[in-house]
């Protein structure tokens, strides 16, 4: 493995782009801007006081909306209203002093992250990944690559969040490990992950919540109507073979000539060597990777008792299914972690890279200890999104954005390009597809269906506007992890490093994406079946 760059060795015509064009200049000033800005922590620190202020300056003018939500645990459809709660009188001061545990044990992705890096650690530390990441780099071009990973990507959404944690250091390892730029495969790993996360090629645990959302929303017009779990399918498997195409051409063609070549910082060159220097005999190797493969088995023989049978205790208890909404797919991040720790530890144990339990245990509590600043920036953010919530003003902003298109007399077309633009700008503030839904289902379906306009364009349109502001979006919990893996690799990265690599992906996909939606719409096309 030779390389590499101490930092970026950007960015001339003999790079691939040239020393001044405006698209390089502009990037090169986000980069330079962002990463003047302060540590993540405080950026959300000021954006409590913030909000702390803005809410009280609504709650004194009165702001208010009323509005049909879908109960997404009763699927009865509830006449709300929501007013602006200020956080500074008593019960706001009240609710900021009590739920200050709650709001972070309640944030999801911290219990992903630890769950899910129990298992991974002990597959990192017994060598297996790095031993995946090279039979990847083998089987592959250096060119394939991209587009392996992209695709890959846009898959590991089906088991929820698990692509943040594995996929995105492995996309950096794996460009680094074939000579090219690590922060490009982080890069095209990172948008497919979380700019494509509202689609995919089969049927994923979000599909049955947000199926049965816009069903409740589709009854308030038309009772006789329901959407099946596929009512989008046609539509996904397009976006996700366009889309993967175009994730990977943004990245051969954009970035990595923006970026340039790489050599690795001295200390990493020093891991590197020092990593070489202790490569595992290639018999061990083998044994170790027959054992692993056992240890899958072993894991899909045990998981498969538990799901495959009628009325298996990890099937949907009330319709007895699997596919779409059930125990198993619903907490997918189990049977993920579950796997990565049995095949990491077997790994580890043929391979004589972990001589016993002793090893494993210790493998996960290094994955613990890695997590300490993560988990302390995740509890800021935790408090500023449930700060948010509280105060209602994610939710009026929807619902009046939402009122005002329906003010303005658009026609079908337009008023689904108004909706796809008011869901981007949402999810800004708002983190959660389900929870997003819940509220624009209800005002936007109804809408758009009494101008014929059919509810599963709707949904469609719904999973278009939703992922791909995820690549800049400053609530997006895993946003710290894409930084932590760039800051590996260049020792200055930070929000500006991040920000100027996904522009490039959030503008094209979401572009290219519209148009894909618009054309679907405009010649009738079946969305799903």
């Amino acid at each position: 493995m030779k390389a590499r760059a101490a930092a970026f060795h950007h960015r001339g015509e003999e790079d691939g782009l040239p020393a001044t064009s405006f698209m390089q200049r502009l990037l090169e000033w986000v980069e330079r801007v962002g990463n003047k800005v302060p540590h993540p922590a405080i950026i959300f620190a000021w954006l409590i006081v913030g909000l702390i202020v803005l809410s009280h300056i609504f709650y004194l003018t009165g702001a208010s909306v009323t509005f049909d939500k879908v109960n997404p645990q009763t699927h009865a459809v509830e006449k709300a209203t929501a007013h602006v709660q200020s956080l500074i009188t008593a019960d706001g001061i009240r609710f900021m002093y009590s739920n200050i545990v709650s709001n972070f044990m309640g944030f999801t992705a911290v219990g992903i992250f630890i769950v899910a890096m129990l298992g991974v650690g002990v597959a990192e530390s017994s060598g297996l990944i790095k031993v995946l990441v090279n039979k990847l780099v083998q089987i592959s071009s250096p060119r394939a690559l991209t587009y392996i990973l992209v695709f890959v990507g846009v898959l590991s959404s089906v088991a929820s969040d698990v692509g943040y944690l594995v996929l995105i250091p492995l996309g950096a390892a794996a460009f680094l490990s074939v000579g090219r730029n690590p922060l490009v495969g982080l890069a095209a790993s990172f948008a497919a992950v979380a700019g494509l996360f509202s689609v995919n090629i089969v049927v994923k645990p979000i599909d049955g919540v947000l199926t049965e959302i816009t069903n409740d929303s589709i009854h308030m017009i038309n009772p006789h109507l329901t959407l099946s779990l596929t009512a989008n399918f046609w539509f996904s498997l397009a976006s996700v073979v366009i889309l993967t195409v175009v994730c990977g051409l943004i990245t051969d063609k954009l970035v990595e000539p923006r970026l340039g070549r790489y050599e690795s910082p001295k200390e990493l060159g020093d891991a590197l060597a020092a990593d070489e220097s202790a490569e595992v005999d290639p018999a061990d190797e083998a044994r170790g990777l027959k054992w692993a493969a056992w240890g899958i088995i072993a894991t899909f023989v045990v998981f498969g008792f538990l799901t495959l049978p009628h009325r298996a205790p990890l099937r949907n208890p009330e319709t007895g299914t699997l596919i779409g909404y059930s125990p198993f797919l619903n907490h997918l991040i189990v049977f993920v972690a579950v796997a990565f720790l049995v095949a990491g530890a077997a790994y580890g144990l043929g391979a004589r890279t972990m001589t016993g339990a002793a090893d494993i245990v210790k493998s996960m509590e290094n994955a613990m200890v890695s997590l300490g600043p993560l988990l302390f920036l995740l509890f800021v953010v935790s408090q500023f999104i449930g700060f948010m919530t509280y105060s209602n003003l994610a939710t009026i902003a929807a619902v009046k954005m939402g009122d005002q298109l329906e003010r303005a007399g658009l026609g079908p077309v337009p008023l689904l390009l108004g909706f796809v633009i008011v869901a981007a700008l949402v999810n800004l503030l708002m983190t959660g597809i389900a929870q997003k839904w819940a509220v624009l289902a209800a005002v936007f379906v109804p809408l758009l269906m009494r101008l014929h306009v059919a509810p599963e364009a709707v949904l469609a349109a719904y999973r278009v506007s939703d992922s791909p502001f995820n690549l800049v979006s400053p609530v997006m919990p895993y946003f710290p992890i894409v930084i932590g893996v760039a800051a590996k690799y260049q020792r200055n990265a930070g929000l500006g490093t991040i920000v100027a690599l996904m522009l490039p992906y959030l503008v094209i996909i979401q572009a290219v994406w519209i148009g894909l939606l618009l054309a679907w719409q405009a010649l009738k096309i079946p969305w799903g079946f």
